[in-house]
């Protein structure tokens, strides 16, 4: 009898943790149909403003070049971020020394330093190199991500030693070993520090509403974040529109790889 009864309650609770969890997808897509008004009010049905919220949005944004430069960032930051932790990862598992470990050691404390006390650096630094409303000054502090780093190397201590000491025995160098034996093996642990780089280039919001500063320049994040303040009274139906748009292209992303990211996160090997 009790049983019956824990299953009950088991299907229950995942049942409203899943409602908890949809319910502002739900919203976010109801919202770009409705009037600001409405949202305001919080009407959570359909309603017929979605091409007015769509039309308003782009008419008085260049919604495309602004995507074009979200996805500029976030690719670039991806392959740049991908390869150079790879590399490091990889460097500090297959060719350890006493002094590489200290040095991942303090690398692991930074983690624990918040983002937000770097910014003020990060912008002495890129306002001397001359890169503040560029591209390159929100690209290049996200390429040597810790937590990248971290990951790579935990998956490597599972790749078979035996097969870089065969490979080195044959006459190969260390990237011939990395790039076409270590890459192909271990493709899952790359698509989910792809996804994870995507993800954080994507969302990123504080570093560049420090370093653009004109709307040419601007991502997407910028973008919903200044529909806020452009006019006296925020039109949430074009925000939600703008929301809806951000959201599809991690949302494909992570559909598409969402195999080899949980592969990847469990450090899996592909023979």
């Amino acid at each position: 009898m009790k049983r019956p009864i824990l299953n009950i309650a088991k299907y229950t609770f995942l049942i409203l943790c899943t409602i908890i969890s949809v319910f502002p997808f739900y919203w976010m897509i109801v919202g770009a149909t409705n009037t600001s008004n409405d949202i305001v009010s919080g009407k959570l049905t359909f309603g017929s403003h979605f091409l007015e919220n769509w039309q308003n949005l782009f008419g008085n944004y260049d919604m495309m070049r602004i995507l074009g430069n979200s996805l500029k960032v976030s690719l670039t930051t991806v392959v740049l971020s991908v390869l150079v932790t790879s590399l490091a990862g990889y460097g500090f598992e297959k060719f350890r020394t006493r002094k590489s470990e200290i040095i991942y050691a303090i690398l692991l404390l930074f983690m624990m330093i918040p983002f937000a006390a770097l910014v003020v650096p990060l912008f002495r630094m890129l306002a001397r190199f001359t890169l503040i409303n560029t591209h390159i000054a929100i690209i290049l502090p996200f390429v040597s991500n810790i937590f990248l780093i971290f990951l790579f190397r935990q998956s490597f201590k599972s790749f078979p030693d035996e097969i870089v000491d065969s490979a080195r025995m044959e006459g190969a160098g260390s990237y011939t070993i990395f790039f076409r034996i270590v890459f192909p093996m271990m493709k899952s642990t790359f698509a989910a520090a792809a996804i994870y780089s995507f993800m954080n280039s994507w969302n990123s919001f504080l570093l560049p509403l420090v370093v653009l500063q004109t709307e040419d320049q601007y991502t997407v994040t910028l973008l919903i974040s200044s529909l806020t303040t452009a006019s006296y009274v925020a039109d949430y139906g074009v925000q939600m529109v703008a929301i809806v748009i951000s959201t599809i292209p991690p949302l494909l992303l992570f559909l598409f790889m969402q195999r080899h990211f949980v592969a990847g996160m469990t450090g899996s090997i592909k023979a």
